[in-house]
């Protein structure tokens, strides 16, 4: 059965086996997520469930959401995600999905959002070659050759350069879960995860377990 939830990242610190062996670990909060919405072949032509999570006051919900949620019977919540599944039958409207829906061993795949980079070049963003750095170089840190300067003329499409770098959707596969404490609502996830302190991650279970 492929289970999910919306986490929120905390942060990373590290953790002891029974060998004493250190292991690096990530924080994800995982309160209580709310079942908002169960799609079906029927009526959307795939099965699916809408999670929402996270409190939000009802002022800084507009008509459209602040009615979504009305239907479903629910309070309005800060963050609406869609997982797949397999059978939507187990789910209801209204049903809570808290941490312990995964346990300890459970392989999970993860995807959030990487951390913005702003405007960077082609060395740190496609993990190109320098140049010579010796004062009679006249190339260092360039994109390289554009080209020729005859036909076709151009610069072709694809070609790496400069530009925006982060704030992609990132997804990293076969996480070990550690260890899950429903005492403080949080998941402890093997490795790092994408994203800041506070990004808003989807945990699901992994499609290559």
């Amino acid at each position: 059965m492929k289970k999910a939830i919306i986490g929120k990242k905390l942060g990373m610190t590290q953790i002891f086996d029974e060998k004493g062996r250190v292991i690096p670990v990530t924080i994800i909060e995982a309160i209580p997520n709310v079942v908002a919405q169960v799609k079906t072949i029927e009526t959307d032509g795939y099965n699916a469930i809408q999670l929402a999570y996270g409190e939000v006051k009802e002022s800084k919900v507009n008509k459209p959401v602040k009615g979504h949620f009305a239907k479903a019977g629910i309070t309005p919540k800060k963050h609406l995600r869609e997982f797949r599944v397999d059978s939507v039958e187990e789910y209801k409207v209204g049903d809570e999905i808290k941490a312990d829906t995964f346990t300890a061993g459970d392989k999970i795949d993860v995807q959030g959002t990487s951390k913005g980079k702003g405007f960077q070049g082609v060395i740190k963003r496609h993990g190109q070659s320098r140049g010579p750095m010796g004062h009679g170089s006249m190339y260092h840190r360039r994109p390289g050759s554009m080209g020729p300067t005859s036909t076709p003329g151009r610069v072709f499409k694809g070609k790496k350069l400069p530009g925006h770098m982060g704030v992609d959707t990132i997804t990293i596969q076969n996480l070990d879960v550690v260890k899950v404490d429903m005492d403080k609502n949080v998941i402890l996830v093997k490795g790092s995860v994408p994203g800041v302190k506070g990004a808003i991650l989807k945990i699901r279970t992994s499609v290559k377990a």
